[in-house]
C-alpha cells in the first residue's frame, strides 16, 4: 500500500460506483410507461443494455478509424437493438430519446452526496467515467452531486480502462498520477488506475446489478482504502 498523505484529488467511476443505475432506470422507465401505456418489460430491457455496455466500447476501440463515439450514441443504438429484440412496441423517436435519457436520471447512492460533500472541503472531486460529458453534467444536476469539474473519457476520447483516461485526468488537474485517487466498486478499474500509478480506493456496491450480481462483492486487493462507503472514505482521508 502506498502513502495517501499526497494525494490532491479524488476522482470516481460513476456508474454503480456513485448511482445506483439498475434501479434508477427500471423504476423511471415503469413509472413514465404507465403514463404512456406502453408495455414491456423494462427489467429485461436495462439488464439487457448493461450487458452489452462493454462490447459496445470495445467497437470504438477496435474501430479507431472511425473516430470516437460518446456513449449517449452508444447507449441509442444498443437500446434501439434491444427494443427490437424485445419486441416492444410503439415508440416514437422522442420515446427511445427519453428512454437513452434515462442515463442522466441516475439517482445517487444513500451515502454517495454526504461523502463527496465531506470529501470536497479537502480535496478535488470529479468523476472519471465513461459517461460523456452532457451526460454527467445533467446527471450530477439531478442527483446533486457536488463535483469540483467533470472530467469524461470524451475529453480524452478513450473509455476506460484505457490509460489515456486515468493519466489524462492527473495531467487535466496537474498532478502526477499519485496525487489522484481513483474510487470505485469495480476491482478491474482501480486495477488499471494503480498500473498507472494513481491511488485507489474501492467500495462495495453488492446490489449494483440486483439480482444478476457475479463479482465485486468485496475489494480483490490491497487498495490504499477499502471503505463500506463514501462517508467511510472521507474518514480515511481525513475529512
Amino acid at each position: 500500500m502506498s502513502d495517501i498523505s499526497g494525494v490532491k484529488a479524488l476522482v470516481f467511476d460513476v456508474f454503480g460506483t456513485c448511482v445506483d443505475w439498475r434501479t434508477s432506470l427500471i423504476d423511471d422507465f415503469t413509472k413514465w410507461s404507465q403514463k404512456r401505456g406502453i408495455k414491456a418489460d423494462w427489467t429485461a430491457l436495462v439488464d439487457g443494455w448493461r450487458a452489452v455496455y462493454a462490447a459496445s466500447m470495445d467497437e470504438v476501440r477496435k474501430n479507431p478509424q472511425n473516430g470516437y463515439v460518446i456513449l449517449d450514441v452508444l447507449h441509442r443504438r444498443s437500446l434501439e437493438k434491444l427494443v427490437a429484440q424485445l419486441g416492444i412496441q410503439g415508440l416514437s423517436d422522442a420515446d427511445l430519446h427519453h428512454l437513452t435519457t434515462g442515463w442522466h436520471r441516475l439517482h445517487s447512492w444513500p451515502d454517495t452526496n454526504a461523502g463527496l460533500a465531506r470529501l470536497k472541503n479537502k480535496y478535488i472531486i470529479s468523476p472519471l467515467s465513461n459517461g460523456n460529458v452532457a451526460l454527467l453534467t445533467n446527471m450530477a444536476k439531478f442527483a446533486g452531486m457536488p463535483w469540483d469539474l467533470i472530467m469524461s473519457a470524451e475529453l480524452f476520447e478513450h473509455y476506460k480502462p484505457d490509460p489515456e483516461t486515468y493519466l489524462g485526468a492527473a495531467k487535466l488537474l496537474c498532478l502526477k498520477p499519485e496525487q489522484v485517487m481513483m474510487v470505485a466498486a469495480h476491482n478491474n478499474d482501480l486495477k488499471a488506475a494503480r498500473k498507472l500509478g494513481l491511488q485507489t480506493a474501492f467500495v462495495a456496491r453488492p446490489t449494483e446489478y440486483g439480482p444478476h450480481q457475479k463479482y465485486d462483492f468485496e475489494a480483490k486487493d490491497n487498495w490504499e482504502i477499502v471503505a463500506k462507503d463514501f462517508g467511510g472514505i472521507a474518514d480515511r482521508m481525513g475529512c
